[in-house]
C-alpha cells in the first residue's frame, strides 16, 4: 500500500510525509514511565517514548515492557519521593492548588482550611478571605 519492496516506508520518506501533513514527532529520553490505574502500576524502565504533535494534540507513544505493580506496594513512586498528588487527608492537589491561588495563602494553610470545610473549595476560601 506504501510502498513496495521491503515491507514498508523507509523512516526517512514516512518523516517527509508526516511534516508535509504538519505531524512533528520528537523522541523524549525517558528514564521511566508509569502509568497508574485504580488496582496497578505500569511501570515502564528505559522505555522508547515519542511525542506527536499534530493538529494541536500531543501523543505518546511507549515503547517497551512494564513490570506490573499492585496499587499500595513498597514501590509507589510518591511514597518514595514523598510527593504524592492527594495527601492522606482525601484532599486533592488540585483543590489545595486552587485555594492557594484565590486565597493568597501557603500550601499547609489552605489544606487545613479545606479540612475544616469538608472538601469544600467556596467555604475553605470564604473562611480565608
Amino acid at each position: 500500500m506504501f510502498g513496495g519492496g521491503g515491507g514498508g516506508l523507509n523512516p526517512r520518506k514516512m518523516k517527509q510525509m508526516m511534516e508535509q501533513m504538519g505531524i512533528d514527532l520528537e523522541d523524549i529520553d525517558a528514564e521511566e514511565v508509569v502509568i497508574k490505574t485504580p488496582d496497578e502500576e505500569l511501570v515502564f524502565d528505559d522505555a522508547e517514548v515519542q511525542r506527536m504533535d499534530a493538529q494541536g494534540q500531543q501523543t505518546y507513544q511507549i515503547v517497551g515492557s512494564p513490570e506490573s505493580r499492585e496499587r499500595g506496594a513498597g514501590g509507589d513512586i510518591e511514597d518514595a519521593t514523598g510527593t504524592e498528588d492527594d495527601a492522606d487527608d482525601g484532599i486533592p492537589q488540585e483543590d489545595v492548588d486552587i485555594v492557594v491561588q484565590r486565597a493568597g495563602v501557603d500550601e499547609q494553610t489552605a489544606r487545613e482550611a479545606l479540612q475544616e470545610a469538608d472538601g469544600d473549595l467556596a467555604a475553605a476560601i470564604a473562611a480565608l478571605e
